[in-house]
């Protein structure tokens, strides 16, 4: 009678310690993301805000603005949406609202419990007054000149001696230095780093009980 109630009370326990594990979210689901427009775009009219906002848990993704710079970090919400995109249109941003200047976008997916994941693309410049045209200076006309009376004269022929002139040496022209575009630096997700540990320790935990049980049950009978 001793031993099927004490393996009755191992399966309960480990039913217990698995549940939470299994429960938990899985960390690829999320996906928060712009692909589009990137650092140091230059934009003009209406953009389409391009990238990911996903969540196994998903309740709504927002996308906001901020001018440049931002010290007291206050934005505007460009659209507040409830359904989730992957590799999509995730926004409108209609350019002609705003001066022109420096900006940054944010995405912001919140899941169901009220937590949320921040995306950041900064310094897109919006430029959408044309330049001026330079106008090109008038030709003057030059003056006319009254032709003077030609003098008579005995002409005097003075022979020059024949010189061989070496051609003149061309100028190198530098190579102007081409300067390195910007590195993107992609944001490092570490809840799946937390995720993947915890879902481990929650694993090695029920084994070290499991072998516990078995070794109590053992002594018992």
């Amino acid at each position: 009678m001793k031993r099927p109630a004490a393996m009755a009370i191992v399966i309960i326990m480990l039913l217990t310690l698995a549940a939470p594990a299994l429960a938990a979210p899985v960390a690829q689901g999320v996906q928060v993301v712009i692909t589009s427009p990137t650092m140091n775009a230059v934009v003009r009219g209406r953009v389409l805000i391009q990238g990911s906002a996903a969540h196994p848990n998903f309740w709504k993704y927002e996308v906001h603005l901020a001018p440049e710079p931002n010290p007291s970090n206050q934005w505007s919400v460009l659209g507040i949406h409830e359904n989730a995109v992957v590799n999509g249109t995730l926004e409108t941003w209609d350019t002609g609202s705003v001066p022109d200047g420096s900006y940054s976008l944010l995405l912001r997916v919140v899941d169901k419990t009220g937590n949320y994941q921040e995306y950041f693309v900064r310094q897109i410049s919006v430029s959408n007054t044309a330049p001026t045209d330079t106008p090109l200076p008038t030709a003057t006309r030059a003056p006319t000149q009254t032709p003077l009376p030609r003098a008579t004269a005995t002409a005097v022929v003075i022979e020059q001696p024949t010189m061989d002139i070496a051609p003149a040496t061309p100028t190198a022209t530098l190579a102007r230095p081409t300067i390195a575009p910007a590195i993107s630096v992609p944001t490092v997700d570490l809840s799946a780093w937390r995720d993947a540990f915890l879902l481990g320790a929650g694993a090695m935990g029920a084994i070290f009980v499991l072998l516990g049980l078995i070794y109590l049950i053992r002594r018992i009978l």
